[in-house]
């Protein structure tokens, strides 16, 4: 039966020796209080922070989509269309719905004729129809 060391001695028995001076804490009565610091403060402050962070890119990025979708509904639409010409790019033209219901693309204005409007866009070099005017397709 080994004899047992006082508490206050640190002896590591795996090792066979001393090793106060190897430990990360205080090993004598003497030492310096251990007192750990509070960091609740810190931590509520910064999660705040990074929700806040997280959410504002989060809007961000369902405002990108929300928009991309808009835009691939809109060339989705454009290319489904009835037109007989090869639309040049940069060229502005609209587009309307014939009594039917069906969308067709023309170079005549909105002012220049009785159709149902449905938009005024523009072909863009990477083939994206961009939409000019702000009033909401109503796809039926």
């Amino acid at each position: 039966m080994t004899k047992k060391k006082p508490d206050q001695v640190v002896y590591n028995e795996e090792k066979g020796r001393y090793d106060a001076s190897l430990t990360p804490y205080a090993t004598n009565l003497g030492a310096p209080a251990i007192i750990t610091e509070d960091i609740t403060t810190w931590k509520n402050a910064n999660i705040s922070k990074v929700n806040h962070q997280f959410k504002t890119e989060y809007e961000e990025l369902k405002a990108k989509y929300d928009s991309m979708m808009e835009q691939f509904e809109y060339n989705n639409l454009i290319y489904s269309a009835k037109f007989s010409f090869e639309p040049i790019v940069g060229a502005i033209y609209h587009l309307y719905r014939s009594k039917m219901g069906e969308p067709f693309l023309s170079l005549i204005a909105p002012e220049e004729c009785t159709w149902d409007f449905a938009g005024t866009f523009e072909l863009k070099a990477d083939k994206i129809w961009n939409r000019l005017d702000n009033p909401e397709i109503n796809e039926e």
